[in-house]
């Protein structure tokens, strides 16, 4: 099934978030990889997704802001979830086990369930009681001495990775493929070059040694477009024209 056709098996959650411009961040993090369930617990600003920061940051994923649940609880949000995420990176001497995003997301796409990740405040991030609520404790791998990461960044960050494990998005071309060169018209760039190169005193057609076999592969190797093999027989008739 095209992944445009399948139900949004994810839920994002965030809970006591401060910062309407964080949420509006984070809809579009989730909204590039494609996902839309967004449920926030408890935030501090009652009216969080309608603020002007939130939607300036949000920049064209409004509808996800729009779609956007706010709930008391934790317990709430997860209603309909089989398997919560917690992102916590504060070492605790109890709770669920620790992963890496990428090792665990191969284990859980496969297997259909409503995963829910869920992000504590800026502030002060998860509570114990509410990663007691989580199955795993992800973590992503930063660099040792500094782990901290914007809200929106570490939403952008497991969006992604899960993405990826759901099966990812095909790339798209921007640009058109050029059409590649045949071989009349590379024979006719390397004439023309020969004849150039005679005529400012570069090659000796008495003694051309190997040259025209070295360009012969240099340009095979380039795998020149028309348009490549138009500029370079047009170097060329510039130097002829200086030449002269």
């Amino acid at each position: 099934m095209p992944q445009s056709d399948r139900p949004d098996p994810t839920r994002f959650v965030l809970i006591g978030t401060s910062h309407g411009g964080n949420v509006g961040a984070a809809a579009r993090a989730m909204k590039v990889m494609g996902f839309s369930d967004l449920v926030l617990v408890a935030p501090r600003f009652a009216d969080v997704l309608q603020q002007p920061e939130a939607l300036a940051m949000a920049s064209g994923a409004t509808d996800v802001l729009a779609g956007a649940r706010i709930v008391p609880t934790l317990a709430d949000a997860l209603e309909g979830i089989h398997h919560a995420c917690a992102t916590a990176m504060t070492p605790r001497d109890f709770g669920p086990p620790t992963r890496a995003p990428r090792e665990l997301f191969a284990e859980l796409a496969p297997q259909s369930q409503r995963v829910a990740f869920v992000f504590g405040s800026e502030r002060f991030g998860m509570s114990n009681e509410d990663v007691y609520r989580c199955h795993v404790c992800l973590s992503i791998p930063t660099m040792a001495g500094y782990g901290s990461l914007n809200l929106a960044q570490a939403v952008q960050l497991l969006a992604y990775d899960w993405r990826q494990a759901l099966g990812g998005f095909p790339v798209q071309p921007r640009t058109v493929d050029a059409h590649r060169a045949d071989d009349t018209a590379v024979q006719g760039l390397l004439d023309h070059w020969r004849r150039t190169l005679i005529d400012i005193d570069y090659l000796d057609p008495a003694v051309p040694r190997k040259l025209m076999p070295r360009l012969q592969q240099l340009v095979n190797r380039a795998q020149l477009t028309d348009e490549e093999v138009h500029i370079l027989r047009g170097v060329a008739r510039a130097v002829e024209k200086a030449r002269r």
